[in-house]
């Protein structure tokens, strides 16, 4: 369960979650030159220096200004530039923007002044301050457009100009199943307890769920290969209607960043070629390919209920947990986050990261597809504004769960929601795959001894 951390220990945390969150925002924007900064790489994405400025513009409009009672730093007009409402992506160029320069001294005025306010706010008296939340949204906004920074630089072309060092090596998976079965059985999705949860993520709510089998990890890039070789992007029968539409739209033949050479499937990443790693999880396809794969293997993508289920749902105590192994935060050994590797572990890494069923891999590494359209939970309330999750909810975008290599922990939590369009493939995202149980086989509770029992 939650620690309740004193206004000290609160604040703590704030300041060491800015700094993280800075020191990547930094790394990323000063890795190119000037020009890169202005460019933009992709229709699809903003120019890292727009990402940059409106990144201290929320942080100020949100923290100096509301907390803070400050008067705005800059001319107001300059909100409007960095709405990303306003804007969309392909037209921010051309926009009067803040240059390179002034862009890094906005940012850092704003950051020295927030330091200041939070010295002096009292967490409390006020929803937007209690937990720090207004802190932890803007905490949560730098770290997501950290991440969509991040797939600019994978977009850009030139030379490489980021480096880690690879994920861990995965041994032990022999033994592995394919897939777990989760017993039926009522399940509590949501929260309304979690400090810093955005309000997608709200309200708890209970949901009845029938049984299922998912796979034990995410669908390999050796498995994809096997849905390309048998023809599986030239045979409509594993489309829907649209996916079949786009992908003869867009020509689609392989996830994005793949090339033929030879026999060999080569793939750039973050500018440099190499092979095609077979048991890394298949990356950059859209939600198309996920489902024409799975329908494929005879199977299909999970829906949202079923995915946190399996992520959060403890069988023995009979409540949902913060994270696939427990209540306590990721750490290098449960999870690939926070851009400490820029690529994915190999399928069945992290075993000390498995849920209560045994399924790897549920945060960090890759987002995964699932089959539900984003939309608000029962009772759910927009707060503290409508454009951070109510105007995107229908059926024009599809639901993502479990961050990836390039999220960052104070994002990325068992009941964290992502969602995109159905042909997003620029996005570090993947999938795993699903299917109904047998009627013989699911039982009617919790906590059956079949394939799915705890581990």
């Amino acid at each position: 369960m939650l620690t309740a951390l004193t206004d000290a220990q609160m604040k703590e945390r704030i300041a060491g979650d800015l700094a993280r969150q800075r020191a990547r925002t930094t790394a990323l924007t000063s890795a190119v030159d000037a020009s890169d900064l202005v460019a933009q790489h992709s229709p699809l994405m903003s120019p890292l220096v727009w990402d940059l400025a409106h990144i201290g513009n929320q942080e100020e409009i949100w923290l100096l200004r509301d907390v803070g009672g400050r008067e705005p730093i800059l001319d107001p007009a300059v909100d409007q530039l960095y709405d990303a409402f306003a804007h969309p992506r392909r037209s921010r160029p051309t926009l009067p923007l803040l240059d390179v320069t002034e862009s890094r001294r906005y940012v850092t005025d704003v950051r020295d002044r927030v330091f200041d306010v939070l010295d002096d706010v009292v967490l409390e008296g006020r929803p937007l301050l209690e937990n720090g939340y207004a802190f932890g949204m803007i905490v949560q906004h730098e770290a997501q457009h950290d991440e969509t920074m991040l797939a600019t630089h994978q977009l850009r072309r030139g030379d490489a100009v980021l480096g880690a060092p690879p994920p861990p090596p995965t041994s032990g998976n022999a033994s592995l199943r394919a897939d777990v079965l989760i017993p039926a059985g009522d399940f509590t999705m949501g929260t309304s307890t979690e400090p810093w949860a955005l309000d997608n993520e709200r309200p708890a709510h209970v949901v009845p769920v029938a049984a299922f089998h998912i796979d034990t990890v995410p669908v390999s890039n050796r498995d994809y290969q096997d849905f390309i070789r048998d023809g599986g992007y030239d045979d409509p029968r594993w489309w829907t209607e649209a996916g079949w539409g786009h992908r003869q739209l867009e020509a689609l033949v392989a996830p994005m960043f793949w090339r033929l050479a030879g026999v060999e499937w080569i793939r750039t990443r973050f500018g440099r070629d190499e092979l095609v790693p077979p048991d890394e999880p298949v990356m950059h396809v859209c939600w198309y390919e996920a489902d024409a794969y799975a329908r494929w293997a005879g199977k299909r993508l999970p829906t949202e209920v079923e995915w946190e289920k399996a992520a959060r749902f403890d069988p023995v105590s009979g409540r949902s947990r913060r994270f696939p192994w427990g209540d306590g935060d990721p750490t290098r050994e449960r999870a690939n986050l926070g851009q400490r590797h820029l690529q994915p572990a190999t399928v069945g890494g992290y075993p000390s990261g498995e849920s209560a069923y045994g399924v790897r891999q549920l945060v960090g590494d890759v987002w995964e597809w699932t089959s539900s359209d984003f939309r608000g939970y029962p009772g759910f309330r927009a707060w503290p504004y409508r454009e951070y999750s109510e105007v995107f909810f229908g059926g024009e975008y599809k639901t993502l769960r479990g961050g990836s290599f390039a999220t960052d922990v104070a994002a990325c939590r068992g009941t964290f929601r992502n969602w995109d369009y159905p042909i997003r493939r620029q996005i570090f995202a993947g999938f795993r795959c699903a299917r109904d149980a047998q009627a013989d086989e699911g039982g009617s509770g919790e906590g059956g001894s079949g394939a799915g029992g705890p581990r």
